[in-house]
């Protein structure tokens, strides 16, 4: 599984990934991270070592066992998540969607609520795609700084607005400006009815716009099976990426599906 950084006490989360337990810290990108598990997909600030759990990994088609925190799938499919944090233009949404679909890949959507207020279409047509729509948070603020109070409320007033366009708040949640959940986050998470939250090992940094090549060599140089890749609506060079990511994760004979299928048992 490659080497884990090391977190201090209070930070510590055990991640129940394809049977095996991690941990990590960091600062990395749009989101401030904290690095864990096999070649993380972001660049950390903060960087240190420590021994991952013993436990060992399943092999053939084992399920991957989900506790509070997810960063990638089993490593022993052929698949792959593509993830995007919802927000921004509509028609550019739209658009990638269309690349999505017209390549033939599944993607998962981490909706900001706030952008679900303003283009309140997108929900369904997310769904009618075929793809996954959940949760990433209402305001898109720094949920790591907030306390419990204040990250149910981020948590819950997206739910809210999913159950209110789509009769139901999701499946997934990832929290805003962090790629990996806290003790306290993942309670509030549960609480508002998500028992798993969602990370990636996979950081595109689409969102620094550095053009499509780029976003096309980050994610191919970077996933692997299983790998949950960050990406985001709003950004043309994602748009444009999109068909030379999916073509070139094939021809490595891995498949883009949502993140219910990935995680799938």
């Amino acid at each position: 599984m490659g080497t884990v950084p090391h977190v201090s006490i209070e930070r510590r989360k055990f991640l129940f990934l394809s049977g095996a337990a991690v941990t990590g810290t960091g600062l990395a990108g749009c989101d401030s991270t904290r690095q864990v598990s096999t070649p993380p997909g972001g660049t950390g600030s903060r960087s240190a070592t420590a021994s991952p759990s013993p436990t060992a990994r399943p092999s053939g088609d084992a399920a991957v066992h989900l506790g509070p925190q997810v960063v990638h799938g089993s490593r022993d499919r052929n698949q792959v998540a593509l993830t995007f944090h919802g927000q921004g233009p509509a028609s550019m949404a739209d658009a990638l969607l269309g690349e999505a679909e017209r390549a033939g890949a599944r993607v998962t959507v981490l909706a900001v609520g706030t952008w679900l207020v303003q283009d309140p279409q997108i929900a369904q047509r997310i769904l009618h795609g075929g793809h996954d729509l959940g949760n990433h948070t209402m305001h898109h603020l720094d949920i790591e700084a907030m306390d419990a109070s204040g990250a149910y409320a981020e948590i819950e007033g997206c739910a809210r607005q999913l159950r209110a366009l789509t009769g139901s708040e999701g499946r997934w949640f990832r929290p805003s400006q962090t790629q990996y959940s806290t003790p306290l986050i993942e309670r509030q998470a549960r609480k508002a009815g998500y028992p798993t939250c969602v990370s990636y090992d996979v950081d595109s940094l689409d969102y620094t716009d550095p053009g499509p090549d780029a976003v096309v060599s980050t994610v191919l140089r970077l996933t692997r099976p299983g790998s949950i890749v960050s990406l985001h609506f709003g950004h043309s060079g994602t748009v444009a990426a999109l068909p030379a990511i999916v073509r070139g994760l094939a021809s490595r004979g891995l498949r883009p599906v949502t993140l219910t299928e990935l995680l799938a048992a």
